[in-house]
């Protein structure tokens, strides 16, 4: 049992609870043990493409942890909360809101390397203990800034502040200030690099526009190679688990190989690639490759530097 299930997570659920449902349903469906991991942690207030792996896949899990990703998310402006989520108790509020040109206008300065600070709520470690239990336990978090990568922000929706917004003064009402488009929430497309948080991106983004907010909805649409349309539902997995056929469910291990270029081996190339040993006199170019044998197998991650082709990783895969 060797490839990917890529469940389209839903909101609730961890991404350990996740592994656990797929370890549940493949036992179910007559599979036994198998190693099981997953290719990035997603928020339990967070939905999408989550990429499990299952057996020789799990190798791929950390090359998939380094993948850029794709993420829809709404900012909710005028309250900031202590985890920079739906959740979490309000620690902020401001009664600005931004029109639309003014959030156009602030974007370009979150798009390319940027510095930023993780939510306090994060999995990162401090002297050996994560984030977010040291935050629940009431201690003040020092998180550090980190580099991270935007590569593009654009604008899906814009929803306009409620009638509401403006009983508590009459001076103002939304006919009046409908050619300035103020906004009470925003919704984003963010393509973005390892490492980066969303929820920070859109606290400093509230930040830039004067205001506070919070992310009140976070979509994966994109992890690597993996979309939403190769995802499949919880309840999908679940028939899966109780007999349903296994057809779209599990990927093939190269499913998650799609990105870097095939590699085709000799029968003596192979066995050598797969006892260790460096290859020389190959004409290709330099990087990432998958290696496969004459039976189209994947049988390793290999790299070419200078004409000198290495094994990142084996794949045991019996015929």
């Amino acid at each position: 049992m060797h490839g990917w299930i890529i469940l389209d997570k839903p909101l609730g659920l961890g991404s350990t609870q996740a592994v656990a449902a797929v370890k549940r349903n493949l036992r179910s469906a007559g599979f036994g043990k198998v190693k099981v991991g997953h290719g990035g942690t997603l928020d339990p207030l967070a939905t999408g493409v989550l990429p499990i792996a299952l057996g020789e896949a799990t190798k791929l899990c950390g090359r998939m942890l380094d993948a850029s990703k794709t993420y829809d998310f709404t900012i909710y402006f005028g309250t900031e909360t202590s985890g920079l989520d739906a959740e979490g108790e309000v620690v902020a509020t401001s009664d600005v809101r931004p029109t639309l040109e003014q959030v156009q206008q602030a974007l370009a300065q979150f798009t390319g390397p940027i510095e930023q600070v993780p939510p306090a709520y994060s999995a990162i470690k401090i002297d050996g203990k994560r984030a977010y239990d040291l935050a629940r336990a009431g201690e003040v978090v020092e998180m550090k800034s980190r580099a991270v990568t935007v590569y593009q922000l654009t604008i899906c929706h814009a929803e306009l502040v409620s009638a509401s917004y403006f009983d508590r003064d009459e001076s103002k009402t939304l006919k009046q200030v409908q050619g300035d488009a103020l906004l009470g929430s925003i919704t984003l497309t963010a393509d973005v690099s390892k490492g980066t948080y969303i929820r920070s991106l859109a606290r400093d983004i509230a930040y830039a526009l004067g205001t506070v907010g919070h992310v009140s909805m976070l979509r994966r649409v994109h992890a690597g190679p993996f979309a939403l349309n190769s995802s499949i539902s919880l309840d999908k997995l679940n028939a899966f688990g109780q007999g349903a056929a296994q057809e779209d469910i599990i990927l093939p291990i190269e499913a998650g190989l799609v990105d870097i270029p095939a590699l085709d081996l000799s029968p003596e190339q192979a066995r050598a690639i797969q006892q260790g040993r460096v290859l020389t006199g190959i004409a290709m170019k330099d990087g990432l490759h998958w290696a496969r044998d004459a039976d189209l197998r994947p049988i390793a991650l290999v790299e070419n530097i200078d004409g000198a082709l290495k094994t990142v990783r084996g794949f045991n895969l019996t015929p």
